[in-house]
């Protein structure tokens, strides 16, 4: 009898190990994300609770929605990746109606076996609870009648709504738990996170500082007709003097005291915590920027003039998939001639490529981390005079630019280095006469911080130890341009990604080569895709 009931429980416990073993095993773990939760609860005012909800399904068409991907901030902080789900931390230990002690609660999708035959098994509690180490987990559904009174909180930490997510049948979806929300915390009918965000910022002010933020929010009003028209904003911007910009900053204290609403310092708190990288993460980090690598390594060998911009990018996608990265970091640029001049050019829709170079902006996912890796190469293998020319400042303005990628630096270090080079090598090639018009041909910043987004959270401090940036001068000549006919369709970009380090910046993506002369020396090489033809098509 014991014999038979252990085979009977071997039985049902296989499809569940088997389960297991089919899932990649490196994912970031249970600790880490608790230790997170536990950061940002040591950085949480006092007496508050800070809400976190799952990012929103998004309609593709029809019926078909677009491959769901979790909100960074809540898969940082919970490593769950369903949607319709909330997390509560609080500032100071809670207790419950049986007195249990808590400091955090997770409330996630109902298991529904209907459901999961569609669209994928659930974790529901119990899952949340073994694999993600949660103690206090519920469904949605009860969040509805959950005892948390959001009113005794001194603050109530969230990310204001985007308001673009969809109603569904389900009446425990974003779309309820939001409104959940709004209802238990009296969230004002005219409430708007830019405002409150702004209104921040003056009450923070000292009497010394109160000119120069006036100036800061002056530039916001003016691209804003809705923030102009707010009295208050408008009314701190015009001020003639620092004591109507006090009188008019205690009115701002009184209006953010009516509620206890705030949605500008958790994006304070994460934004820390996200820019300066743990061991956990570098090494998924890395993985991303090493696939994504040798996916330009790849294409620089199977590289050739009949090459379509959609082929080039789908060589890209499936070195990414053959290393099994989940997805693109971010919509694949493959820009041919001209379209690469086009900075976020994503139709990749060119049919041939020809002899013109090809900008190849594109970063792989790999667990929740992607890379942002540009390479410009020549789609016949070999740089012409000019193109040489325009690759060369690039490629010496980006190695300016790693070398000020250092603890410490200001985080515009990078682009002024890049900038002073790229300036005079257009001034030198006589395609501009002044240093200002340097912006025509090189319109853009050089970094972002890289993380789980491709533009990740981060402070813009000086440069922390353990922070990784992309480092990404350019130059785009697009036809028609007001210098000499051979530079038109000429664009180059040079994108790595950089670890700041005490000892000074690391590569990350060194792999792919980054030297005219060494792309043109891998573009000779051999591709395993040379033999590999498909039926032609009626």
């Amino acid at each position: 009898m014991v014999r038979l009931l252990y085979v009977m429980v071997a039985i049902c416990m296989a499809p569940l190990s088997s389960m297991a073993q089919d899932e990649p095993s490196d994912f970031l773990s249970a600790d880490f994300h608790k230790n997170r939760r536990e950061a940002v609860r040591k950085m949480m005012p006092a007496n508050s609770v800070a809400v976190f909800f799952a990012n929103a399904v998004r309609n593709r068409a029809n019926d078909v929605d677009y491959v769901y991907h979790q909100d960074p901030n809540f898969y940082y902080l919970t490593g769950y990746k369903e949607p319709n789900s909330v997390l509560l931390i609080f500032s100071e230990d809670q207790k419950d109606a049986n007195g249990e002690v808590y400091n955090e609660t997770l409330y996630v999708q109902e298991r529904d076996p209907r459901a999961e035959q569609w669209n994928g098994k659930r974790l529901g509690i119990e899952g949340a609870k073994s694999k993600l180490g949660f103690k206090s987990v519920f469904n949605g559904s009860a969040f509805k009648q959950v005892a948390v009174d959001f009113q005794k909180f001194d603050k109530v930490l969230f990310f204001d709504f985007k308001n673009d997510y969809r109603d569904s049948r389900d009446g425990a979806d974003l779309f309820d738990l939001i409104q959940t929300f709004k209802e238990k915390t009296n969230y004002p009918a005219d409430y708007d996170g830019s405002k409150e965000r702004f209104y921040s910022m003056i009450t923070a002010t000292d009497v010394e500082n109160s000119a120069n933020v006036a100036q800061v929010l002056g530039r916001y009003l003016n691209r804003d007709e809705k923030l102009q028209e707010d009295e208050l904003l408008s009314g701190f911007v015009n001020a003639g003097d620092d004591k109507l910009r006090n009188e008019i900053k205690q009115k701002v204290s009184l209006k953010l005291d009516a509620h206890n609403l705030d949605s500008s310092t958790l994006g304070e708190i994460m934004a820390t915590l996200r820019e300066t990288k743990l061991e956990e993460e570098m090494a998924l980090l890395k993985k991303a920027i090493e696939i994504s690598a040798v996916g330009q390594v790849e294409v620089m060998k199977a590289m050739h003039p009949n090459m379509s911009e959609t082929e080039i990018q789908g060589v890209h996608e499936y070195v990414y998939k053959k290393y099994g990265a989940e997805y693109e970091g971010y919509p694949s640029i493959v820009g041919g001639g001209n379209n690469g001049c086009i900075l976020h050019y994503i139709e990749n829709n060119k049919p041939q490529v020809g002899n013109d170079l090809v900008l190849m902006d594109l970063g792989a996912e790999y667990r929740g981390y992607t890379a942002d890796v540009t390479r410009t190469i020549p789609a016949n293998g070999k740089f012409t005079k000019e193109q040489k020319q325009i690759y060369d400042i690039v490629y010496e303005a980006q190695e300016a630019g790693i070398k000020a990628s250092v603890v410490g630096a200001p985080f515009q270090a990078p682009g002024q280095a890049a900038s002073k080079v790229v300036t005079e090598g257009l001034m030198k090639l006589g395609i501009i006469k002044k240093e200002e018009e340097a912006r025509v041909y090189f319109p853009h910043g050089t970094s972002h911080y890289l993380g789980l987004d491709v533009h990740d959270a981060g402070t813009y401090r000086p440069f922390q130890e353990n922070t990784v940036i992309t480092v990404e001068p350019g130059i785009y000549i697009p036809e028609g341009s007001a210098c000499d006919e051979k530079w038109w369709g000429i664009a180059v970009r040079i994108e790595d990604d950089i670890l700041i380090t005490k000892d000074g910046p690391v590569n990350l993506s060194a792999m792919a080569p980054r030297k005219a002369e060494d792309i043109e020396k891998v573009m000779k090489q051999p591709s395993p895709l040379d033999k590999f033809e498909l039926p032609k098509l009626n």
